[in-house]
């Protein structure tokens, strides 16, 4: 029972308080709010007047454009920013790493081809990091509000300029404040000073005096002010390079489970949202009854498969090779001080004292319980945030399919508002495919959905596999993704796989273990020898994150905004109730036969590929 209880209350306690936030939002959505005098002064500068579809999207491209340009100035400039926001003198990035960084957080990606308290500066973390954290989270955000609009019937979409002030000011930055006062106490540091230099209780390593203890550095920073909106935004992209793994961003048990309902407070509430703007809750309600059906498998998917298996690494003990087939190797020192190298051989691991009673253990975090790394594995994918606590690439081979899910899917509740968009694409084609079992011209909201919906609709569902599918082959079958691997056979194919699908979701996690980092342009400045193919990685992941989220997003706006021009059908026996139990069964079974079953094939040839080959997972 002890594995169920943090998932359920995490779930539990989001659950309740997405319904206060949810109708919060909806008021704030509707300009209902009546903010003090001096915001309301520079909301009305914002307000260029009222936008049709196509002003709304321009101005949603535009504002995006600025983003990138403003972001790629800033990270170029590093070196040259003021030293008290650069302390450590970090250095210039490598020009594809400074592209990949601006598209991935303008994208509300926020996949990280660099580690963040060795190639960043403070003044990169708090201007490119934590601005785009704040508004490429709310674009989606005012994306999902003007579909709403234009569902309901609306005669303009609204002002995006409006709705990015109001989500950014109203939404996120109260809720950021709150949740950093919470997070500084429970030892999140809050800092501009550079990183600590500490000499341990360990005698000196190789090359140094016996006697001389062993210097190390402690990286820290302003963590305070970013944790919260990377997880509230549902961003990832951790100050640290060990994410939500790193006992600074993630200090104890608390911390962790403010973390996960964060994550999930937004994407919970905006379903709510919908639902009142529309005035429609209990169309509403299927919906989140159909996402929980579908997040809550993905929770117990992933401890049944992680947390209460063992690890077949500790069982079956195999030979540990490389990727070349050939044994690894370690230096070992002897009592006199000579080096000398031996084979890495694990069935030495045979008689260590591991309790497999406790499940898949490698790779998690245990300060946070058995079932933590599985539980958020679950949560940070439904919701394409991409934080992590744990190794994606240690799950076993089966709980490794519920990260892809939540990617493959992109609409298990999904980040905040293009999650519950791409479920809305979902729902138009089972209301298309169900209207055509009945004979009758399908609807939706009132609206007839005809073949410029349908088009629309299967153009932003499309594009997240064809760009998923279609990089993973090209960079599997080339030197790109085959010497960037760090493991051969169907798990290397996995990190391949994974990397494009956290990419075209939107999502920023990683498999890891991919060689996919250049870091600073200097080589000699990298802690490590930069990897070979990592510029491929840079531009290819960066044009995928791109083309993932400007289509899926523009589509469903102009479908939303050829329903608007539409008149409202009358609603007759023949009429399809979007609000009933056998609705959402309709929707359920239209997102596993469309979204699971593109994805088919790439799951067998990964993940079970992996669980049935060779040991040390398979027989």
């Amino acid at each position: 029972m002890s594995l169920w209880l943090l998932p359920l209350l995490i779930v539990g306690v989001s659950v309740v308080l997405s319904i206060p936030v949810g109708l919060y939002l909806a008021w704030i959505a509707d300009g209902r709010y009546h903010a003090p005098g001096w915001l309301r002064w520079f909301e009305q500068r914002l307000d260029t007047g009222a936008q049709n579809w196509k002003q709304y999207v321009l101005s949603l491209l535009l504002f995006n454009t600025v983003m990138f340009v403003v972001s790629f100035v800033l990270l170029a400039l590093q070196p040259y920013g003021p030293e008290f926001l650069n302390p450590d003198g970090k250095k210039m990035l490598a020009p594809t790493t400074i592209f990949n960084t601006a598209i991935s957080f303008l994208t509300n990606t926020n996949l990280q081809h660099y580690s963040g308290e060795q190639h960043l500066s403070y003044a990169s973390q708090l201007t490119v990091i934590l601005w785009n954290m704040f508004v490429s989270a709310s674009v989606g955000f005012c994306a999902l509000v003007a579909i709403t609009r234009g569902l309901r019937g609306d005669k303009h979409m609204g002002n995006y300029y409006v709705d990015m002030w109001r989500i950014v000011v109203y939404v996120f930055l109260p809720a950021s404040l709150v949740m950093g006062v919470l997070l500084i106490p429970a030892g999140v540091p809050m800092t501009l000073e550079g990183a600590l230099e500490l000499a341990t209780l360990e005698p000196g390593a190789m090359g140094m005096e016996k006697d001389q203890p062993l210097p190390q550095k402690i990286a820290r920073g302003p963590v305070a002010a970013i944790i919260p909106i990377k997880h509230l935004g549902t961003n990832g992209g951790g100050f640290f390079g060990a994410n939500s793994a790193h006992p600074f961003e993630n200090p104890s048990a608390w911390s962790n489970f403010l973390t996960c309902v964060n994550i999930l407070l937004f994407p919970f509430a905006l379903v709510i949202m919908f639902g009142r703007m529309l005035s429609n809750m209990r169309h509403a309600t299927v919906i989140y009854g159909v996402m929980m059906t579908m997040f809550l498998a993905m929770i117990a998917w992933a401890i049944q498969w992680d947390t209460r298996q063992p690890n077949p690494g500790l069982t079956e003990h195999p030979a540990l090779t490389n990727r070349d087939g050939q044994p690894y190797r370690i230096e070992v020192e002897d009592k006199d001080g000579k080096v000398a190298q031996e084979s890495l051989n694990v069935a030495a691991l045979a008689g260590l004292p591991v309790d497999q009673e406790l499940g898949n253990l490698e790779g998690k975090e245990l300060r946070f319980g058995t079932s933590a790394g599985a539980t958020f594995s679950a949560v940070t994918t439904a919701v394409t945030c991409g934080s992590v606590n744990c190794m994606h690439d240690s799950l076993n081979p089966l709980a490794g399919l519920t990260p892809f899910t939540g990617m493959w899917l992109n609409c298990v509740f999904g980040g905040k508002g293009v999650g519950l968009v791409n479920l809305l694409l979902y729902l138009i084609v089972g209301v298309f495919l169900a209207g055509l079992m009945v004979g009758r011209t399908p609807e939706y909201l009132g609206k007839k959905v005809e073949a410029r919906e349908m088009k629309l609709a299967m153009l932003a569902l499309l594009v997240h596999p064809i760009l998923v599918l279609g990089s993973t082959g090209l960079f599997a079958a080339s030197n790109w993704g085959t010497k960037a691997m760090n493991n051969p056979g169907a798990h290397g194919f996995s990190e391949v796989l994974y990397e494009f699908s956290s990419a075209s979701a939107n999502n920023g996690s990683g498999f890891e273990g991919l060689g996919d980092t250049w870091g600073l342009n200097d080589p000699k400045d990298n802690n490590s020898p930069p990897a070979d193919y990592s510029p491929h990685w840079d531009i290819a992941t960066g044009l995928v994150m791109l083309f993932g989220r400007g289509l899926p997003i523009i589509a469903p706006i102009a479908l939303a905004g050829g329903l608007a021009a539409k008149k409202l059908t009358p609603f007759t026996l023949g009429t399809m109730r979007t609000d009933t139990l056998t609705f959402a069964f309709v929707l359920f079974g239209t997102i596993l036969l469309v979204g699971a079953l593109l994805f088919l094939p790439a799951a067998v040839l990964g993940p079970v590929a992996e669980h049935l080959g060779p040991i040390p997972f398979g027989g």
